[in-house]
């Protein structure tokens, strides 16, 4: 995991990817951190991204180092309303806190389940990681 979270973590940005109905949907992400020992994530609720997980939670992400390689994450993105999660994921993105607060009923903390992770080289090299 603390190698998936590191590749992410290190790229900036990672595309997200989630199901509306047959039409796939990819966005831009920046928030990723480990916590109690998951893979962590943060959005808002009132986004269509919260209201397509919540329908089908099965998700991708994906990044490119800008070098040489990329990964890609299949996984189920569970939802985790705990304050507690939310304030750390905030302490750790503080920019987020003018438009979100642990305390509103807006900011979501999700967690990956089931992962599949694979990391792709230029040279066709791979590294499968799951937990």
């Amino acid at each position: 995991m603390q190698e998936v979270h590191d590749f992410i973590k290190n790229c900036g940005y990672y595309f997200l990817a989630t199901a509306d109905g047959d039409q796939p949907r990819v966005r831009p992400f920046g928030t990723i951190t480990i916590f109690e020992g998951k893979l962590y994530f943060q959005t808002g609720k009132v986004k269509n991204v919260s209201k397509q997980i919540s329908r089908n939670p099965k998700i991708e992400i994906c990044a490119y180092d800008g070098k040489e390689k990329w990964i890609r994450v299949q996984a189920i993105a569970v939802n985790d309303d705990r304050r507690e999660v939310k304030k750390f994921m905030l302490d750790i993105y503080p920019q987020l806190q003018s438009r979100y607060s642990p305390d509103d009923d807006n900011t979501q903390a999700l967690y990956l389940q089931n992962v599949t992770a694979i990391i792709y080289t230029t040279s066709g090299e791979t590294k499968i990681i799951k937990f």
